[in-house]
């Protein structure tokens, strides 16, 4: 009951209300609508592409830095073996003692040190019981001597290279100190006889990690902060960083979860530094042969602020678009409404006698209103006749519309996405082919190809035809089949014999790489080369449920850009031809197309 007293009260609201002054507001609705519906839904795809993309550079810099640190302790390490196996490959003594005192043996040795200066500050050639010369400054600091001590140990114990990070006293400067085991080169430790193995001696090394803070200085931007962790979640080095802030990242729930499983890690944190809380967004990466991590983080307030300025210009452009949105309901009511108030008033002399129609109208508005009091008096005969003829005029304009797209109706039918694909790339087909100089009758058959060209679609199943995304590997290779499928359909059909080498070789490339069959060059018949270029153009340049329609100019240069690999040279150079000119260019769904010349040849 209520439902009904609040229609009744709008349509009387409607029928008192100038025509104009509705128009506006029904358009001005309808339009802030949909507008207000996607900006909220752009800005949060703006917001998720934020979030992913400050994420993602966060992970980057992480694994970068990870990667080429293991990079370089793995040419440390595979250099020190390397010499070791070199030095029990020599012919001397069975006796590592005895063949460290043999002529020539700190030369071998000395000239590594010579030569790597710039990475090894000390080298040890150590047996199994620690003893053996060194190479480097002749005094180590007491930390320096216990890490390259812990190594010895645990790589004599493990049989395994083994690491330790430290930093020098005079100076803080980072190092590495690590053991590695050197076995004789025919044993080595990933042998199956390995494991009851001993190694012959132990080179040791302390390398320098200046490269930490060259890689960190390329990553770390903004305010990216890096920092190097053992396993035990102890923060080793730092850089962006003040010891505060070192100290808090260890307690981390970042550092904890890579304590429990060391991997590539991503999370969201709260610090506590210096009594305040900080949200933080964080990477970890492992260093494998170390057992260290790379971590990356940066505030969230600092990694989302792209994500608030899309926020304020998203908001800022609905403002900007509901004003427009305003201004345009305003002219479009008037000019709506003005053949409406002009009809009013010759309706009121067709009243007077002059003609004896009668119509009924209905609608909101007084002019509406209006009218159909004044055709209400003319004569019923007439409205006869004339419904008669609107009958007929739109059954003959059914009709031809219905002969011209019958086929394109059938092949898009399944697919919303690619409504009026087919009969766009037959247009666009045929002006390629004029352009080439062809005759009027093969462009006839090319528009009707290229009506023709994706039918097989039809035996595509739905589900692959209107997916969202990227077609998986079986998806893909159904989707394939297509080409085939619309020759076998044609095939019987007489009258399209000559337009079946462009339904199924229209998606074979220039340089062999296309489908079904891998023709290559000349062996691809004109006909199909050119409904390749006009398919693509389309599709580049209209909405698919996998991605928006991008601008002309783009699927020109990408069309460009295959020239010779995808698309012979001279169709795409007509191509250019017919769209610098005019002749091609993107049409709206609701666009009329050209209508083909005799297009049932």
């Amino acid at each position: 009951m209520f439902a009904r007293s609040a229609m009744t009260h709008l349509q009387r609201f409607a029928s008192r209300i100038r025509l104009k002054n509705l128009i506006f507001l029904l358009l001005l609705v309808s339009g802030l609508i949909p507008l207000i519906a996607a900006s909220v839904l752009l800005a949060r795809q703006n917001v998720e592409l934020f979030q992913t993309q400050e994420q993602t550079f966060l992970a980057r810099s992480a694994e970068a830095l990870s990667r080429e640190l293991a990079a370089y302790l793995e040419t440390v390490e595979r250099e020190l073996r390397q010499l070791g196996e070199g030095f029990l490959a020599l012919p001397g003594p069975e006796s590592i003692d005895a063949r460290l005192r043999l002529a020539g043996v700190d030369r071998y040795f000395g000239n590594y040190v010579v030569d790597n200066s710039g990475r090894v500050l000390l080298l040890r050639i150590l047996d199994l019981e620690g003893a053996g010369p060194s190479l480097g400054p002749g005094e180590i600091d007491p930390h320096a001597e216990r890490a390259l001590r812990a190594t010895f140990e645990t790589a004599r114990a493990g049989l395994r290279p083994t690491f330790r990070f430290l930093r020098r006293a005079a100076d803080n400067e980072p190092l590495a100190a690590l053991s590695v085991p050197i076995f004789d080169p025919v044993l080595q430790p990933d042998d199956p006889a390995a494991s009851a193995a001993r190694p012959r001696l132990i080179l040791q090394a302390l390398a320098r990690l200046d490269v930490l803070e060259r890689l960190a200085q390329r990553e770390a931007r903004g305010d990216v902060a890096v920092f190097l962790i053992d396993g035990d979640g102890r923060v080793l080095w730092a850089h962006g960083a003040d010891d505060a802030t070192a100290r808090a990242l260890a307690s981390s729930s970042l550092v904890e979860d890579f304590r429990q499983r060391p991997a590539v890690l991503a999370s969201e944190y709260t610090l506590f530094v210096r009594g305040s809380k900080q949200r933080m967004l964080g990477m970890v990466s492992p260093i494998e042969s170390t057992g260290w991590g790379v971590v990356a983080h940066k505030p969230l307030s600092a990694a989302y602020v792209a994500v608030k300025q899309s926020v304020y210009s998203s908001f800022l452009s609905s403002l900007l678009l509901v004003a427009l949105a305003g201004v345009m309901a305003i002219v479009a009511a008037r000019r709506l409404a003005a053949p409406f108030q002009d009809l009013a008033k010759t309706t009121h002399e067709i009243a007077e006698g002059k003609f004896g129609q009668r119509v009924e109208m209905r609608g909101p508005g007084r002019e509406v209103a209006e009218l159909a009091e004044d055709f209400n008096r003319m004569s019923g005969h007439v409205q006869r006749y004339v419904e008669e003829l609107e009958a007929a005029a739109q059954a003959n304009h059914q009709l031809f519309i219905g002969a011209i797209r019958a086929f394109a109706a059938a092949v898009d039918a399944k697919d919303p996405y690619t409504r009026g694909h087919s009969e766009r790339v037959a247009e666009y087909s045929r002006t390629i082919a004029r352009n080439l100089g062809q005759g009027e009758e093969f462009q006839e058959r090319i528009w009707v190809a290229g009506v023709l060209h994706d039918v097989g679609k039809i035996g595509i199943e739905d589900r692959i035809l209107k997916k969202g995304g990227v077609l998986t590997a079986e998806e893909y290779e159904q989707m394939k089949l297509h080409p085939v499928i619309g020759e076998e359909i044609l095939r019987p059909l007489e009258s399209l014999r000559e337009m079946l080498p462009a339904i199924r070789w229209h998606h074979e490339a220039w340089n062999g790489r296309g489908y079904p069959d891998g023709l290559r060059g000349e062996e691809i018949p004109l006909i199909a080369r050119i409904v390749a270029v006009a398919d693509t153009f389309d599709a580049i340049t209209t909405n698919r449920p996998y991605q928006r329609a991008y601008g002309p100019e783009y699927a020109v240069q990408t069309i460009t850009k295959l020239t010779g690999a995808r698309f012979d040279a001279k169709v795409v150079t007509a191509f250019l031809r017919a769209f610098q000119h005019g002749a091609i260019r993107p049409q709206r769904e609701d666009e009329a197309l050209p209508q083909p010349v005799q297009a049932s040849a």
